[in-house]
């Protein structure tokens, strides 16, 4: 069956207490209403349809895409009211009603709701919670059929001791829809059109309300404030640890690890606490992560070890090579087998080739580095000149001695050699040694200056 996605994103979030729209807040490295798309998109509907009110232009611009349609709920009156506002687009034979604050709503839990859904029956979440209060209570005839809902605020004491809640999420047959929004009333203690209503007309018209539970209730849990986001957020990287444990990764502490993005692993992978996983990040078998460690859109070859506090972005670790610890490496740092960067190198827009090395208190820029060539420290390429940014192309078995500064564009043959605390200004040829430094003055007698003594 056909379906359409309609996602309820007009809210301010006053609670909030920002000027960023409450769906746009960030959870995981995503917007809030990011994870929700994302989670639409992987139930193939035939469209996407976003109502959007507070902050409309900004959350448009800042999640455009051309499989999502944005529709603007000019008042907000309601969630009945804001459904409606799409109604116009919807044409599926199943419509699906998620929310844009809702973000940790799971795929699975939704195929279920909608395979309960038929031209006689809709589907609805609910969800057991210890304290139900603010949720809308469901309500069960004696056979145990559902009802109605009622809202927290309109709910009487009995129906309040009523600890089965309404997540709001809702899956109906979509020939039906139309009808009820436009029968929706304001008659009730917020005056809004609720779509929490449809549940008893749909009773009334003879359809059944089966319903689905959700795992838990963190899952349907919205946030109107941040300390509610700050709780999703902690649920989140709890639930992306024990994905990555059972594929065989090993997390020194769980509660130490968080993922913004997305992570494919391979097996016997080790993390140590601290490690910051962002973008799209492949990790290969047998890799170790040492602890503090940021690492965003980059990849990890076989048996590749990054040291404590590394930070690699756009970076490609090559098989057995290691990097750290305090390495940084920039985009398009490309390390190949068993390359070594130590401590407080930078490398950016540089590839180092098989075995090649770079121990420590060295810039890399812009550079082609060949196997097994040996990087001295305090080494720099100059590779930019306030205007342009220049190559610097290094042979096999080269030896840079310490303090070398390397003027690009250069190259550097195979097993050529400069001397430490050279500046290198012109290609060096195989085999051969460069040395570009002052000559060497002894003074005789030189006596230093002394500390003039304060009398007072």
């Amino acid at each position: 069956m056909s379906l359409d996605i309609v996602i309820l994103a007009a809210g301010q979030g006053t609670r909030m207490r920002s000027a960023l729209p409450k769906v746009l807040h960030p959870l995981a490295g995503n917007s809030m209403l990011g994870h929700v798309i994302d989670t639409a998109r992987s139930l193939n509907p035939q469209g996407i349809h976003v109502v959007i009110g507070h902050g409309a232009e900004l959350v448009r611009e800042r999640l455009a895409a051309d499989d999502l349609n944005f529709v603007v709920q000019e008042q907000q009156l309601g969630t009945g009211h804001a459904v409606a506002q799409a109604l116009p687009v919807l044409k599926a034979e199943r419509v699906l009603i998620l929310y844009g604050d809702v973000p940790l709503i799971e795929a699975d839990t939704l195929q279920r709701l909608l395979a309960l859904v038929s031209s006689r029956q809709l589907g609805l979440l609910t969800v057991n919670l210890a304290d139900p209060t603010g949720y809308g209570r469901i309500i069960r005839d004696s056979s145990g059929a559902v009802s109605a809902i009622v809202e927290h605020k309109d709910a009487n004491e009995a129906q309040r001791a009523i600890r089965e809640g309404n997540t709001g999420i809702l899956a109906v047959p979509g020939q039906c829809l139309g009808d009820w929004l436009g029968r929706l009333s304001n008659s009730n203690a917020q005056g809004e059109y609720y779509l929490t209503d449809v549940i008893a007309m749909a009773v009334a018209d003879g359809l059944t309300v089966a319903t689905e539970q959700a795992q838990d209730e963190m899952e349907v849990l919205g946030a109107n404030d941040r300390i509610q986001l700050a709780q999703l957020e902690r649920h989140y990287q709890y639930r992306a640890a024990r994905k990555l444990m059972a594929q065989g990764v090993t997390l020194r502490d769980p509660a130490r690890f968080d993922l913004r993005g997305e992570v494919t692993v391979g097996r016997d992978v080790l993390i140590d606490v601290n490690v910051l996983l962002e973008g799209r990040v492949t990790i290969e078998d047998n890799v170790e992560i040492g602890p503090n460690c940021v690492i965003k859109n980059s990849i990890l070859r076989a048996g590749a070890i990054i040291k404590a506090n590394s930070h690699l972005e756009g970076a490609e670790v090559g098989e057995g090579a290691d990097c750290g610890p305090f390495a940084r490496l920039r985009p398009g740092a490309v390390l190949g087998k068993k390359a070594h960067v130590g401590n407080f190198v930078e490398l950016k827009n540089a590839v180092l080739g098989e075995g090649a090395k770079a121990g420590h208190l060295s810039y890399l820029g812009d550079a082609q580095i060949g196997a097994r060539t040996n990087i001295g420290a305090g080494t720099i390429t100059c590779n930019y000149d306030g205007a342009n940014k220049f190559k610097t192309i290094m042979g096999e078995d080269v030896f840079i001695g310490s303090n070398s500064s390397l003027v690009a564009p250069l190259n550097l043959g195979d097993r050529s050699t400069t001397g430490a605390g050279s500046t290198i200004t012109q290609d060096v040829p195989a085999d051969a040694l460069a040395v570009g430094r002052g000559k060497q003055r002894n003074i005789d007698g030189w006596k230093r200056p002394e500390k003039i003594k304060n009398n007072q």
